[in-house]
Order: structure tokens, then C-alpha cells, then sequence
């Protein structure tokens, strides 16, 4: 008889948990029905991108100096610089320049360790192509200035949900030119200028971590 009363208690106990669940997932779902559905027309909008995204790399072939710095960093050794050295000056000439986006996983270490700073992240992500070849960039094609969300007239921008100030549900109830997610680091920079008190903490917690001993 004791047996089966716990049967039973068990089988009211998991009858509960499963109505629970039934209920929790009902109320998400009731709660969404509430909602104005949020559609994207692209391509005519497209979502503002972050200030730090990682898009389509901007090459400047007058300041690359072969150093090779790139494909060293590169996870997978991907940009191919091609160059000769010039006998008389001593020095490398740069003949070509090419990144593969079809192999690029935009971690963004080649735009981080070069010396010279010719090569930049940038917004572009449209990369589709019918042939995986013709994503193989040189440098002309590097070259390109990348294309601007915000800048595109034929485009109207609009920011993703999460990037929206408060009380706001629909990107399109706020300007274009409201102010983008995150800070630059020249923001960023006036930020800190402005509370020197947070600065002064920050340097503190910088002293007091441990430092880590030579390795001989």
C-alpha cells in the first residue's frame, strides 16, 4: 500500500512539473502575441552595424612595407604578399597583395599587429559570391572603400534591438542619427579624461595585480 501511494504522489508531482513547464512556455508565447512584428525590408534597411565590427578588411598598399607581420599573426597564415628585393636600395618592393574572404575567419589579428597601419577593419559584410574564387581579394580590390550603412542613400539604416534605448521596441521610432552602440576609443578616451576619479581606481587595480616573473 506504501508502494503504491508513492507511485501515485510521484506521478501528481511530475503531472504538476509538466503544467508548470506548459504554462511557463504559454506565457513567452502569449507574451510575443502582444508584440509588433519587427521586419527588416532588406535590402532596402539593414541593421546599423557595431562600432567594433569586424567586416571586410580596407588594405592601403602605399603604406605596407612587406614586412610579412600579417601572416605570421594570421591563425592560418592566409594573406599572400608577394614582393622582390631591390638590390640597389636594399629594401623589399611590393608587387601584390591578396586575402582570401572565403578562408578569412576576421579575427582581426592582422589589422591589430601591423606596423603601419594599412590594413583596417570595416563594416562591409556582403561578401556572397556565386564563385568562391572571386572572394579572393588583391590589392586593387582591398583597396575599395568599403561601403557605409548609415552614408548609403538608397539604405535606411536601422539598429538592432538590443543596441535600442530604453522603452524603444521599434528601430524605426528613432533617427539615424541617434547615437550608435558603444564608444570609440577616442570616446572613450574624453570619457575617462572627464572622471579622473575612474581612472585613478583603474590604475590602482592595475598596481595591484601580480606580476608575472621572468621565465629564464
Amino acid at each position: 500500500m506504501l508502494g503504491f501511494l508513492k507511485k501515485v504522489a510521484e506521478y501528481t508531482r511530475d503531472a504538476v512539473d509538466a503544467a508548470s513547464y506548459l504554462a511557463q512556455g504559454l506565457s513567452v508565447t502569449f507574451d510575443h502575441m502582444r508584440r509588433r512584428p519587427i521586419t527588416v525590408q532588406y535590402p532596402y534597411e539593414k541593421l546599423i552595424p557595431s562600432e567594433r565590427y569586424r567586416g571586410r578588411i580596407h588594405y592601403e598598399f602605399d603604406k605596407c612595407i612587406a614586412c610579412e607581420v600579417c601572416v605570421r599573426v594570421c591563425p592560418i597564415n592566409l594573406p599572400v604578399v608577394d614582393w622582390v628585393m631591390n638590390k640597389e636600395t636594399k629594401k623589399k618592393e611590393l608587387k601584390n597583395y591578396s586575402i582570401d574572404f572565403g578562408v578569412c575567419i576576421f579575427c582581426g589579428n592582422c589589422v591589430e599587429y601591423c606596423p603601419t597601419n594599412c590594413l583596417s577593419m570595416t563594416e562591409e559584410y556582403e561578401l556572397s559570391a556565386f564563385d568562391r574564387h572571386s572572394l579572393n581579394f588583391d590589392n586593387v580590390a582591398l583597396g575599395r572603400l568599403p561601403t557605409n550603412v548609415t552614408t548609403d542613400p538608397s539604405v535606411q539604416p536601422l539598429r538592432e534591438f538590443a543596441y535600442l534605448p530604453k522603452g524603444i521596441v521599434d528601430p524605426h521610432e528613432i533617427p539615424s542619427t541617434h547615437s550608435r552602440a558603444g564608444k570609440l576609443p577616442s570616446e572613450m578616451l574624453e570619457w575617462l579624461n572627464q572622471n579622473p576619479a575612474l581612472e585613478d581606481s583603474n590604475k590602482s587595480n592595475q598596481k595591484d595585480l601580480p606580476q608575472n616573473e621572468e621565465i629564464l
